[in-house]
């Protein structure tokens, strides 16, 4: 059972919070710490929840639980939440409706009552108190207590448990502010660019020269598919080859920098001196998956009477500038260079040649696998030949 008792005093809590707390970026190390300050200050606390509505393209809502004895754990709720059953009738749909705390005694619940209420009074706890985090925006999260101790909560620690809320909607807002940049970031740039952006790297011209594998990839016959698919259709197509991409690049340190239309721009650094051979060998790799998942998903697509889903790929290895360029106040993050240009010149040629995967000489130098000459061939804006390779079938 957990100690506590009455008259214990919120104000060094809140003052935790205030100096410590709000610094702590990670709302999972935020509960941790807030739960150790309301033991150590007496507060009699089994449970304690901290719930976040989100901006996210697969989570709407976040919460970090604490339990007495054990570490914070971290549940995901999908998009649509608030139409199922599981919020529909809960403490927090009542909650927020009313905007004002609401109180349960465990000890003491009706057979109707929601299905996290008898839950709870299975683990033991005795009383549940939810109050509301109201953020800047207007928005408001959850900030749930329950005590196991035989009496339940006195008025004291429910006046105590309010003004904390206070400060603690406060400090919340600026670790779920930073969480939500940082999830934005991760999903319309990237991760590892997101991070830099973060970091400040945000004036025109600032840039990395770095050494990266370069991916550049488009789909087969778009145009004529934007005109005779339905819009619907289109979408569906269009996700699934990047979804796909995406599940084979990803892992193997590469980062999507662009979608342009149909196209995809993905970089793989070179993070340490020497790491060149390994980059191409994680974008060759991903691109022969990418290649194995498309052929999958396409059965299914014949099955289905659905178009297939046709791409190449050319892939080039070299020194690029890392950085952003743009307009002063409209600056998009990316790599430009020649090996950039290669790499998209080399997608292009594998319409021609009628084979899904070109790649310049120099990549094909770090693989340890056979690769054979496709010709030398005249590329736009190139003014010298160039002699392009696939791999050896």
């Amino acid at each position: 059972m957990t100690a506590g008792g009455a008259g214990w005093a919120v104000g060094p809590v809140i003052d935790w919070l205030l100096r410590e707390g709000r610094l702590t970026r990670d709302p999972a190390a935020l509960v941790d710490g807030l739960a150790s300050q309301l033991l150590d200050a007496g507060a009699p606390l089994w449970r304690l929840r901290l719930g976040l509505f989100t901006i996210h393209p697969q989570v709407a809502a976040w919460a970090y639980v604490w339990k007495h004895g054990g570490a914070t754990y971290v549940e995901r709720y999908p998009h649509g939440v608030r139409e199922s059953a599981a919020f529909i009738g809960s403490p927090a749909q009542r909650m927020m409706e009313s905007r004002a705390p609401v109180r349960f005694r465990l000890d003491a619940l009706a057979a109707a009552d929601h299905r996290l209420l008898h839950e709870l009074a299975a683990e033991g706890g005795i009383d549940y108190v939810l109050l509301p985090l109201r953020f800047a925006d207007g928005s408001l999260n959850v900030f749930s207590v329950a005590t196991d101790r035989k009496e339940g909560f006195t008025a004291q620690d429910l006046a105590n448990f309010e003004q904390l809320s206070h400060a603690l909607g406060a400090a919340l807002e600026a670790a779920a502010t930073h969480r939500i940049a940082e999830t934005l970031l991760d999903t319309y740039v990237g991760h590892r660019t997101g991070r830099r952006i973060l970091d400040g790297q945000i004036q025109r011209g600032a840039a990395d020269d770095i050494e990266a594998a370069i991916w550049y990839s488009d789909l087969r016959e778009f145009t004529q598919l934007t005109e005779t698919l339905p819009t619907p259709r289109l979408l569906d197509m269009l996700n699934s080859y990047f979804e796909l991409v995406a599940a084979a690049v990803t892992p193997r340190g590469g980062e999507i920098l662009r979608f342009m239309g149909d196209a995809m721009l993905i970089v793989f650094p070179a993070d340490r001196e020497g790491s060149l051979a390994a980059a191409c060998r994680a974008a060759l790799e991903a691109a022969l998956e990418a290649f194995s998942r498309v052929e999958e998903l396409n059965q299914r697509r014949r099955a289905e009477g659905c178009p297939e889903i046709r791409f190449g790929v050319g892939l080039n290895a070299g020194r690029v500038v890392y950085g952003n360029v743009g307009a002063p106040d409209r600056l998009d993050f990316t790599v430009i260079g020649p090996a950039v240009n290669r790499a998209a010149r080399l997608e292009t040629l594998t319409k021609e040649l009628g084979v899904p995967l070109l790649m310049t000489a120099g990549f094909a130098a770090t693989l340890e696998r056979p690769t054979v000459s496709r010709g030398i061939h005249r590329m736009r804006g190139l003014a010298e030949p160039v002699e392009v390779y696939a791999l050896e079938k």
